[in-house]
């Protein structure tokens, strides 16, 4: 095997062409220093050590990077995986550490979920978390996520898992606001919020590719200016809560000692963390991957995400995934291959390992502030008022999913979610379209009748059948059959089988039944354009060894039979 057989195409492309590797050494220099807010920030919403959040963005981004699907993925702590990661852990003692232990052998068992998922190829299992659950759900943990940041936004000791734990907490709450605090992160806040939202008045002087990296720069210096004043005006002994000196240097690698008991209590919650990973990874990542017009393999995605988390995990990180807001601050600064993240890898563990100390004095409020402006593009509108016009069942799943998530918390919140959509898909199999049909002019064309001018025949009765068959529907099928061949004038009905993908042994012994009823009616049943598999399943079934009347090839070849007999 050769060494061109080995190595990626992105990695043969710079070795052929060095000069093309110069933008995603600059793009991934750039991402080192814009990414480090949001990871100390998350770590922090995750109720970890802010430090933490630099080592999730290091070991697993360069695993990541080696083995995933996405050429421009940026993954790494997201808002979503550290509001889960707490909510989680939330009946133990935040920032303790038991707290940092569980939630580093939380980040490695979603890691070996994730990996084990691929093995079996379980990439698909994305196709049945509806958009609207998916939408719902990220909606909730935004609220959710701002909610959380009132501790640090107040300078109070308040529980914010869910809205019930917030107005429990609050009433519960003796300890005063701390003025000071709350100066800084709401002035910071306002400040974020003009320069995300009012980019075209503040950054309109720049060039219009400048804007959105100028609004992204300007976080870099309020950190800056922020740890700056924290330790020029000494506001840790004023009561403002800020960062303590990082250690120096990353962790070394080690398994997680985790009990039984422990796994088996944090199971559930790993699960479902893969699962909310994975989905918004894969989307992110598949979505890059069309506009791209590159290959996307979901299971590929399943492995390398994975195989990122126990690298999380063995190395002292928390739960990581694929972001959305990570991705196009990648896309937005240059890159084009997996390069961009392994420099930018490299380039956070530099600040780790020589610079780490510089980020001491930085207030929690500051932090609050940036993680705030960063997730309230996450509330989808957009999707409820699409689904509200289009499909209010799925508006029905978002709306569900995003109250319980935010009442109840996110665990029950997702459960709920998919409950509902599981339940919809449930309802609208049940409820089966049955058409009568009849033919368009003289073509061999069969259509509806409420929606076509169609010739019926006298005597003979055509239903087209417009949904799989199976226990849940069965009965609801037979009830509209009975019906519909209740007219004494028919003699022949004929089910045209076109969209019927599979019978199983309920609606089986359902066709059965209404059979013997045609034969007491006088009547006869036939089926038409029955699908291979599905024949295959009813070849040797009493359905057909029974049949009143005959199978046919085609609606048009029934026709022209039963008009002669």
């Amino acid at each position: 095997m050769t060494l061109q057989n080995l190595l990626p195409n992105w990695v043969l492309q710079f070795i052929d062409t060095p000069r093309t590797a110069i933008p995603e050494v600059y793009a991934g220099l750039m991402m080192a220093v814009l990414v480090i807010p949001q990871s100390l920030g998350y770590a922090a919403l995750a109720g970890l050590p802010p430090i933490m959040g630099l080592y999730a963005s290091i070991v697993p981004v360069l695993v990541y990077a080696c083995i995933g699907s996405s050429s421009v993925s940026a993954l790494g702590p997201v808002a979503i995986t550290a509001i889960m990661t707490a909510s989680a852990l939330s009946g133990y003692a935040t920032g303790s550490l038991q707290y940092i232990a569980l939630a580093i052998g939380l980040a490695f068992m979603v890691g070996v979920i994730l990996w084990l998922g691929s093995l079996l190829r379980l990439g698909w299992i994305m196709q049945f978390v509806s958009r609207g659950v998916a939408a719902g759900f990220i909606s909730g943990s935004a609220v959710l996520i701002i909610i959380s940041q009132f501790k640090n936004l107040l300078g109070i000791n308040i529980n914010t898992d869910s809205l019930i734990s917030l107005i429990t907490s609050t009433f519960q709450n003796t300890q005063p606001i701390h003025t000071l605090t709350l100066l800084i992160g709401l002035g910071a806040l306002i400040l974020l919020l003009i320069s995300r939202y009012g980019e075209r008045w503040v950054w309109g002087w720049l060039p219009a590719p400048l804007m959105g990296f100028g609004n992204r720069l300007f976080v870099i210096v309020l950190v800056a200016c922020s740890i700056y004043l924290g330790v020029h005006y000494q506001l840790g002994e004023l009561g403002v809560s800020v960062l303590d000196t990082p250690p120096a240097g990353l962790a070394s690698p080690k398994l997680p000692a985790l009990g039984i008991n422990t796994m088996i209590e944090l199971l559930p919650s790993a699960l479902l963390i893969a699962l909310i990973a994975f989905i918004s990874s894969s989307t992110v990542s598949a979505h890059h991957a069309r506009l791209r017009a590159e290959p996307y393999d979901a299971n590929k995605e399943m492995m390398g995400l994975g195989f990122a988390n126990i690298a999380s995990g063995l190395f002292g990180g928390f739960a990581v995934a694929g972001g959305i807001s990570r991705t196009s601050l990648n896309l937005s600064v240059g890159a084009n291959s997996p390069l961009s993240s392994i420099v930018c890898a490299v380039g956070i563990l530099l600040i780790v390992l020589f610079f780490g100390q510089y980020l001491a004095g930085l207030p929690y409020a500051i932090l609050a502030a940036v993680i705030i402006s960063s997730v309230i593009s996450m509330v989808d509108t957009k999707t409820l008022i699409g689904a509200w016009r289009q499909d209010r069942a799925d508006a029905l799943c978002f709306v569900l999913t995003f109250g319980a998530s935010i009442v109840f918390g996110l665990n029950v919140g997702l459960v709920v979610g998919l409950l509902a959509s599981f339940a919809m898909m449930v309802y609208r199999t049940h409820q089966v379209h049955i058409a009568v049909v009849g033919r368009v002019g003289d073509s061999e064309h069969f259509r509806n009748i409420e929606r076509h001018t169609a010739t019926t025949f006298a005597g003979l009765l055509l239903l087209r059948i417009d949904e799989s068959l199976y226990f849940g529907n069965a009965q609801t099928v037979h009830a509209q059959l009975t019906r519909l061949m209740a007219d004494a004038s028919i003699a022949d009905i004929v089910l045209i089988m076109t969209a019927v993908n599979h019978v199983d042994l309920s609606a089986q012994e359902m066709l059965y039944d209404f059979n013997q009823e045609c034969i007491s009616a006088g009547k006869r049943l036939h089926f038409a354009e029955i699908k291979g598999p599905v024949m295959d399943v009813l070849a040797h079934s009493d359905v057909i060894q029974q049949l009143s009347g005959q199978v046919f090839l085609s609606a048009n070849q029934a026709v022209a039979t039963l008009k002669r007999s």
